[in-house]
């Protein structure tokens, strides 16, 4: 998959914005949880039809999707979610923001509450250059995760093996797992790939996730 652009609108999205897109079916209503400056609202509503509301808590993000045309509301995703009615949306996105929250468990068990179906995106500490760095005796740094140690906004680390049991016990089930590169590309995983595979191999995943009756 390459950059996706539309000339009429535009629009210009990341590399793994450009997979969770192409998740979402067209004329969705979405809810975009840490949306940032709102890029992947923007362009969901702009060229799939879509509609959407943003949370954000950083002020200047905010503006940025204000400006942007983006509805965004600012809250805090710990501690209120609950201003969301029960499938209020068709979809919630959770991308690169699991991990920076306090309390992931809870985040997912709203998710869950608020739409039937959930996209997550999430760095993997598996990665093997992760590991490679942690067999050096340094703490792993790529572009899925980019900061040093102590300044870091990311308060949890996990693999894909660890994530998948936290979806499962929250009653998620895992309709399609995407893992990406270093490069937000799917990585040549070896024929009759497993999940294990992916754990080595990716630096980060996409999942697609359904509330599990």
């Amino acid at each position: 998959m390459t950059d996706s652009y539309d000339r009429a609108q535009g629009v210009l999205l990341r590399q793994d914005l450009q997979w969770v897109a192409s998740l979402i079916e067209a004329g969705s209503n979405v809810l975009d949880l840490g949306c940032g400056d709102g890029e992947l609202l923007e362009y969901l509503m702009s060229t799939r039809g879509c509609r959407g509301t943003g949370v954000e808590r950083d002020p200047q993000a905010v503006l940025q999707a204000i400006s942007r045309a983006v509805p965004v509301v600012e809250l805090d995703l710990d501690v209120q979610l609950g201003e969301f009615g029960d499938d209020s949306f068709d979809v919630v996105v959770l991308s690169r923001t699991l991990q920076a929250v306090v309390r992931p468990k809870e985040v997912l068990q709203q998710m869950r509450r608020i739409a039937q179906r959930m996209i997550v995106t999430m760095p993997n500490f598996g990665y093997w250059r992760h590991r490679l760095r942690l067999l050096g005796g340094k703490m792993p740094q790529s572009k899925d995760l980019p900061y040093s140690w102590y300044d870091t906004p990311n308060l949890h680390h996990t693999t894909l093996l660890t994530l998948e049991e936290l979806f499962d016990d929250v009653g998620l089930a895992v309709r399609r797992r995407i893992p990406l590169n270093g490069d937000g590309r799917p990585p040549r995983l070896p024929i009759g790939w497993t999940q294990r595979s992916a754990n080595l191999l990716a630096g980060s995943a996409i999942y697609v996730l359904e509330r599990r009756t």
